[in-house]
């Protein structure tokens, strides 16, 4: 079973950095895309971006310009440099890795607070 361990988190004022890590145990499939979604209370889970094993990018509006995603294949882990941080960033943050294969294999992380206090 594949597990997926977040670290990063916590709080930091607006303005501020922080970087999410995300490690994928081995599987003997390789990772296909990676990325980072979002979640407050009372809202449905929004994308943050998202990677492909080519290194093609995708953001969610509210987060280009500010955050960055980038992964390390000889690691199984993907990275969220996230600065310049507003209020509104405060949520649940979740690793997803989707795994090759025929089906392929889905999988989310714990998920971590990131709270920016104003």
């Amino acid at each position: 079973q594949v597990q997926l361990v977040e670290s990063g988190g916590g709080l930091v004022q607006a303005g501020g950095s922080l970087r999410l890590s995300c490690e994928a145990s081995r599987s003997r499939f390789s990772i296909s895309r990676m990325g980072w979604y979002r979640q407050v209370p009372g809202k449905q889970r929004e994308l943050v971006a998202t990677i492909s094993s080519g290194g093609s990018t995708n953001y969610g509006d509210s987060v280009k310009g500010r955050f960055t995603i980038s992964r390390d294949n000889g690691k199984n882990t993907e990275y969220l440099q996230m600065n310049s941080l507003k209020s509104e960033d405060t949520a649940v943050y979740y690793c997803n890795v989707l795994f090759g294969g025929s089906p392929t294999s889905d999988y989310w992380g714990q998920g971590t607070q990131v709270t920016v206090s104003s």
